[in-house]
């Protein structure tokens, strides 16, 4: 039987995975895990304690000393037969991922398809993990570089991506080399869970995966724990800013991923029909609980007006409602607390002179669900509180910019540097944008300018603290320390 699902109707309860063994986590305190289309108790989350993390920690170096001497070949070979899993299960999956967090199943499904391409690509760290030789750098010496893994690794991964994000860290760190130790959100760990007894079921060895479940102090007890040589992070900015400080302090590798506040820019020349078709599935896919989610909309010129006519129309008409149903393309926010900071935010811009010209506070939806439904805020001004602040929901603000010029400043303005889009069709324009805008993931009339699993996940500014991204080959090297040998022979 699952470690989260229970054959019967009553709640399950989430367990951890320490050493080899499903065990209660030693924490007295436990959440309920609620689905938030409808209020229902999915399960008991108990939490896991300093003492577990430490647990852990221990048993994964144990673990280490053995995995680290275990062929590149031989050490992605479960991954391999991870990766058959997840495919045979994307549904099972995708239905625990949808219950707990909210998302429609049909994003939730590609959510775990593009977990499985992050599988597939650290199944290739026999090539990727190559170093370089050269011989003859100076008379009868040869110099060569290997990649050796680091040690014990943690990953603290976020609530809108259960699936695919913990899989952005511990299969590269594990074909590295490396063990891992996985805390995933709180609010969201069923899914997290089912992915990891996948992973055991395809024969990885005892130790070299931990799971721990918890808050503040699991994670505090990660950045400190002398064993534990690098962490990976994904969240919002303040707490990405805490983490990466926090971790450097103890002498450990960091990469952590905060929140964003990105730009779609839309030209007068744009393809109306298909632009709003990508807008809408950017800003309001996932109910806007994406980093890569469009939350701000900059009509350049004319186009403004027939621009938003059309897209209120379309946002207007998304279906809201039970994620699991056929055709809703909406589906709740994450808890009641979000949903609560998102019409906070509504209320705040219409405060400070924004026109809600489609406004989601009024969405015909379950009560007893959190939602909220498409909302276009018009006239908002570059200072505003929605123009500047990471709102996580499907709310996009609307600044008209003049030209171009004005277009890249009011960008190139924000704290955040995550990911941003400009519609047109002139590739002069297109050229100019991706060359001075400062962001770290620029598409052209893309929906979501999201990277596959061998490019990295490239945020800038405040959208990212630390040298070496997510997946591609800043995943090899932040997971690896690199070794110049040189050699000489009388």
């Amino acid at each position: 039987m699952s470690t989260v699902v229970s054959e019967a109707k009553d709640v399950a309860v989430t367990s951890s995975y320490i050493a080899g063994r499903w065990v209660a986590p030693e924490g007295k305190t436990s959440q309920p895990i609620v689905n938030p289309a409808n209020g229902e108790t999915l399960a008991i989350l108990p939490y896991s304690t300093a003492a577990d993390v430490d647990r852990a920690a221990k048993d994964a170096h144990r673990a280490w000393l053995e995995w680290r001497e275990v062929p590149v070949v031989d050490r992605v070979q479960p991954l391999y037969r991870f990766k058959t899993l997840l495919e045979k299960n994307v549904l099972e999956v995708a239905t625990i991922l949808t219950r707990e967090n909210g998302k429609i199943l049909e994003d939730s499904i590609t959510e775990v398809k593009r977990g499985v391409q992050m599988v597939e690509v650290a199944c290739g760290m026999p090539s990727l993990m190559m170093g370089d030789s050269l011989n003859d750098v100076a008379k009868g010496i040869d110099c060569r570089t290997i990649r050796q893994p680091i040690g014990v690794c943690a990953g603290i991964t976020p609530f809108n991506f259960p699936a695919m994000v913990p899989l952005w860290m511990y299969p590269f760190a594990i074909a590295a080399g490396n063990t891992f130790i996985l805390k995933p959100s709180e609010r969201v760990p069923m899914t997290p869970t089912r992915v990891v007894e996948l992973l055991i079921e395809a024969g990885l060895p005892a130790g070299v995966i931990q799971l721990v479940h918890g808050g503040r102090e699991v994670v505090e007890a990660l950045l400190a724990h002398p064993l534990i040589k690098a962490i990976s992070f994904v969240g919002s900015s303040p707490v990405a800013k805490i983490v990466y400080k926090e971790a450097a302090a103890h002498g450990k590798r960091v990469q952590a991923l905060g929140g964003a506040k990105n730009h779609l820019v839309v030209m007068p020349d744009a393809d109306l029909p298909q632009t709003v078709d990508a807008i809408m599935g950017s800003a309001f896919g996932a109910a806007g609980q994406r980093c890569l989610a469009g939350s701000v909309l900059v009509p350049v010129g004319d186009v403004a007006e027939p621009l938003l006519d059309l897209l209120v129309k379309k946002a207007k008409a998304l279906p809201v409602g039970d994620p699991l149903e056929t055709g809703i393309q909406v589906g709740p926010l994450v808890s009641e607390d979000q949903k609560r900071r998102v019409l906070g935010y509504i209320e705040k811009g219409v405060a400070e002179g924004a026109k809600a010209i489609c406004d989601g506070r009024f969405v015909d939806a379950d009560p007893s669900g959190a939602f909220v439904g498409p909302t276009v805020l018009d006239h908002v001004q570059p200072t505003a509180t929605v123009a500047r602040e990471e709102i996580f929901g499907p709310v996009l603000s609307v600044l008209r910019a003049k030209d171009l010029d004005d277009a890249i400043n009011l960008v190139n303005s924000s704290d955040f540097g995550n990911t941003t889009t400009i519609y047109t069709r002139s590739g002069k324009a297109a050229r100019e944008y991706q060359s001075r805008v400062e962001v770290g993931m620029v598409g052209v009339n893309m929906a979501v300018a999201a990277p596959m699993a061998f490019f990295p996940f490239a945020g800038w500014k405040n959208s990212f603290f630390g040298d070496l991204h997510a997946h591609g080959k800043d995943a090899v090297a932040f997971y690896t320390e690199q070794k110049v040998l040189m050699t000489r022979w009388f």
